[in-house]
């Protein structure tokens, strides 16, 4: 069975329109399939309750952190049942996982070899390099986390003036003009009022949600939504609802129950509705129905919090996102989000948006007070690459990546679909999953791929559901087309060898049409 979503968009951008397409894929294997992958979950347990056993009695050591004796009358440190997952399984495929990288994370890199002598608790390094090694793993989207001399002249000089760190958060002695500079480019880039910077990703979401809303405000998260995400608004006490993975229905259900009913017991109304999304999903690689949720949260009189941190840079005409790809207006999304780790080759995140709103956080986010300042260099790095984007530097080396860039993706998703490989996601996504449904099997498709110098991450439960482990591959605009066509052949090669070519390319289209004025369904 296959989903399919496609959806055409008109709409004003730099004064001109534009139609952008996309289509989402969401194929279903065999029903053999999913059967045998929770007989093969049921089959590890059995033998991971036979394992405790014997480690219980004695008959097989037990690696797993114990409390010491003194402790056991106490309430426990360790979990032991919610260890069984990690005991038992994940410690199997763990080898996967994890390598050590010895060179810069590039388009290709060198990976540290390493042995284990029992059975991937603990590893021993051999000191021998594995060379060359295809980098299908980094969110290096752009290729701008290189060792480029002549580029990198400028972080250089930051880094001999400035100094590597600053010791300080933003309110002691952590402002600097570099800091400035870099808030003022990131307004500017996004086309916005103001922008905030921290000092790490993550922490942009956990720490700056709960300042903007608190107890008697809900929350509405996609149940796809990143850890950072959920951390944040947990921490925030507010009430939070999920929707469904980019389901319209499921969230407007929820916007008109709580618009009606207002908050539990008292009925009262809530002090602020926020619909929580990110850009691209980095374990589905689909991309937000934007205009729809802007639409839904117009109807509502929500507020709109988007996450950025693997769209931005990676899509759109001249890579500013989704807010872009869709042609909308930036104003129309009340708290834009995302982070400097991917496209930008370097740390940090930023909060944008109205200079209101960045102006409170600066006086209330927990990332402003009690975390140190971003790093000159680094700072200086995110300027360079962003400028490279924008043109400012006088070049068209950050366009011409951003088109590479859409151009690899297109090209290895459609290699992919005729591969008869199972994906999901968007069409112009550069994050790429590929089904391969049982644990074992993403193990195995990992150690061969190794052996053939080709690095991918594989996914499996609890980041996934627990029948749909997946290989997530991260394409670059640094890849070259030899370098995709070797990864494409062996996959071509493990996916007869795993039996994992279960597309039938069958399905329906549903084609959405948006103008200024309303929305059309086309079957």
């Amino acid at each position: 069975m296959t989903r399919t979503h496609q959806s055409v968009k008109n709409g004003p951008i730099n004064g001109s329109l534009y139609k952008r397409e996309y289509k989402e894929s969401f194929k279903e294997a065999p029903l053999y399939i999913p059967v045998l992958t929770y007989l093969g979950y049921g089959i590890l347990i059995l033998f991971g309750y036979l394992r405790d056993f014997m480690r219980r009695w004695g008959l097989e050591q037990c690696h797993m952190a114990e409390e010491k004796e003194e402790q056991t009358d106490f309430v426990p440190l360790y979990q032991d049942f919610e260890n069984f997952y990690t005991r038992n399984i994940y410690m199997r495929i763990r080898d996967c996982f994890n390598r050590p990288i010895c060179s810069v994370p590039g388009p290709q890199f060198d990976l540290m070899e390493r042995v284990t002598d029992d059975y991937n608790w603990t590893y021993r390094y051999t000191g021998r390099v594995i060379k060359e090694v295809i980098n299908m793993g980094s969110y290096n989207y752009l290729g701008f986390a290189e060792n480029n001399e002549e580029s990198l002249t400028t972080v250089k000089n930051v880094l001999e003036r400035y100094g590597a760190g600053v010791c300080s958060t933003r309110h002691e002695m952590g402002q600097m003009d570099k800091l400035r500079e870099l808030e003022d480019l990131v307004a500017e880039f996004l086309k916005v009022e103001a922008a905030m910077v921290c000092s790490m990703g993550f922490a942009t979401n956990s720490t700056n949600i709960p300042a903007l809303v608190g107890k008697g405000c809900l929350i509405l998260s996609d149940e796809l939504n990143h850890t950072s995400l959920i951390l944040g608004s947990r921490l925030s006490g507010a009430t939070i609802r999920v929707f469904q993975h980019n389901n319209m229905g499921s969230l407007e259900k929820l916007l008109r129950e709580a618009v009606a009913s207002g908050q539990p017991r008292t009925h009262r109304a809530w002090k602020k509705i926020l619909i929580v999304v990110e850009g691209i999903y980095s374990m589905e690689g689909s991309i937000v129905h934007l205009p729809e949720i802007i639409e839904l949260k117009k109807k509502y009189r929500a507020y709109l919090y988007l996450d950025e941190a693997h769209s931005i840079g990676a899509v759109g005409p001249k890579g500013r996102g989704v807010v872009e790809y869709f042609g909308m207006d930036p104003a129309e999304v009340d708290v834009m989000m995302g982070t400097f780790t991917k496209s930008f080759g370097a740390a940090g995140g930023y909060i944008a948006g109205k200079r209101d709103l960045v102006d409170y956080l600066r006086n209330h986010s927990h990332s402003a007070f009690y975390a140190a300042s971003i790093s000159p260099p680094i700072a200086e790095q995110i300027i360079r690459v962003m400028k490279c984007i924008m043109g400012s530097d006088g070049t068209l080396t950050g366009l011409q990546r951003v088109n590479q860039l859409a151009e690899n993706t297109r090209y290895f998703r459609q290699r992919l679909h005729d591969l008869n490989l199972i994906t999901y996601g968007n069409e112009d996504s550069p994050v790429v999953p590929v089904l391969m449904y049982m644990p074992s099997k993403v193990g195995a498709f990992a150690r061969h791929m190794l052996r053939r110098k080709i690095g991918v991450v594989i996914v499996g439960f609890p980041a996934t559901p627990i029948a749909e482990a997946r290989v997530r591959f991260c394409i670059s605009a640094a890849h070259t087309k030899e370098m995709l066509d070797k990864v494409l052949d062996e996959l071509d090669k493990m996916g007869d060898i795993l039996d994992v070519k279960h597309s039938c390319h069958s399905g329906t289209n549903r084609t959405v049409v948006y103008d200024e004025t309303n929305i059309e369904l086309d079957a």
